[in-house]
């Protein structure tokens, strides 16, 4: 699996591999094409890593014990413990995720919603929302007296939607995606809940935020989402998107320097690919250059006196990418069969690829906090 091209490896990146030998995870960089172990009492942890005042200084010159070449590790399967591999590059960090920050995506879930998770239904209703609503929300502002305007016309017609409110609305949606650890890396089986029948991956780019609520880098992510389950009542939102590995971030955090920063984040381009065992394929895109809150905006709406992340935070930015090519039956669009192949890209960050399953046969979330502290303490790490 091929996760990073050459020139992304003149970045600063921060990641975890599990250890055999350690019977637990290690923190690492990539330097000169090999991965370093940059584990010790100073840096027992990503979080502690990213709690610096430049973390990509500290990283940069840290000491290491060499790995071995970086490759070895993306070929090795996260399900087998005997072998090293990589992890979800964050690990005490809170894992939230912003949802309907793009226009597109904003109006699927319109019809999700009014669909009432039946896809069978969403086809018309999307034809008949589009006809109302076409482009028309892509250059409002979130929260400004324009999109006050739209909302109060949208009311008028009936089509006003809590999708709408948190899209265009003052306010916005932020959830807790997973828990802390529960993150699968790259390499790794990603779930969907056994009762979901319409189902889609979410290509992300995903923010690690310091406790201060500085920004320090930046990696890839798979909000896997239940289409039908959330389409049902938004109140199922939890069930719909926190499930045992439903939640996919890495390869690897990409620390902000003077080679990448928020800006090459603005501007990025996320390239989506499904490849299902049946021979399908799904190509999807989703460009940051149309996201309707600024990522700093989403920062501050999520940390701050309101509400405080002592180890800080990874945050899903959202997603453009809604799929509505049609896979099987015709009018029903997209969801996932079993074993497809997701590989979500983007250049400055790599590449996360990761095979879908169910939930209940993804390997159980065992490795929790307490495992943690006392493998970091049995190795004098802590």
């Amino acid at each position: 699996m091929q996760i990073f091209n050459q020139a992304e490896l003149d970045g600063i990146f921060l990641g975890r591999v599990w250890l055999p030998d350690a019977s637990g995870p290690a923190v690492v960089t990539i330097r000169q094409g090999r991965l370093l172990d940059i584990t010790s009492k100073t840096s027992p942890t990503v979080r502690d890593i990213c709690e610096m005042a430049d973390p990509a200084s500290f990283v940069r010159t840290a000491n290491g014990v060499d790995l071995g070449p970086w490759q070895e590790f993306g070929e090795n399967s996260p399900g087998d413990l005997s072998s090293p591999h990589f992890l979800a590059p964050c690990d005490l960090q809170s894992v939230k995720a912003c949802g309907v920050t793009f226009a597109k995506s904003m109006v699927e879930r319109v019809i999700e919603e009014q669909a009432a998770g039946d896809p069978q239904k969403a086809d018309e209703i999307r034809k008949r929302v589009g006809a109302a609503i076409g482009d028309s929300l892509k250059e409002i502002k979130a929260g400004s007296a324009e999109a006050a305007k739209v909302k109060e016309a949208l009311i008028a017609e009936g089509l006003w939607s809590q999708y709408l409110e948190v899209g265009i609305g003052p306010d916005a949606e932020v959830f807790s995606k997973a828990q802390v650890l529960s993150s699968v890396g790259t390499g790794a089986d990603i779930g969907l809940h056994p009762v979901s029948s319409w189902n889609n991956p979410e290509p992300e780019i995903v923010l690690c935020v310091s406790s201060r609520g500085t920004i320090v880098g930046a990696t890839l992510g798979n909000d896997v989402n239940l289409r039908d389950v959330e389409g049902r009542s938004a109140l199922l939102l939890s069930k719909a998107k926190d499930n045992n590995a439903s939640c996919a971030i890495g390869p690897m955090i990409r620390l902000f320097d003077d080679t990448y920063t928020l800006d090459d984040v603005r501007a990025a381009e996320l390239d989506l690919k499904v490849e299902g065992q049946d021979g399908f394929v799904l190509n999807g895109h989703s460009s940051m250059k149309e996201i309707s809150r600024d990522p700093e905006d989403l920062v501050r709406q999520t940390i701050g006196r309101h509400h405080q992340y002592p180890d800080g935070l990874m945050l899903f930015l959202g997603t453009l990418f809604a799929p509505t090519q049609d896979r099987d039956v015709p009018g029903e669009g997209f969801t996932h069969k079993l074993g497809d192949v997701v590989t979500i890209s983007t250049d400055g960050l790599g590449s996360l690829q990761n095979t879908v399953r169910l939930s209940t046969e993804c390997p159980e979330w065992t490795f929790g906090i307490s495992q943690l502290m006392r493998n970091l303490a049995a190795r004098n790490l802590i």
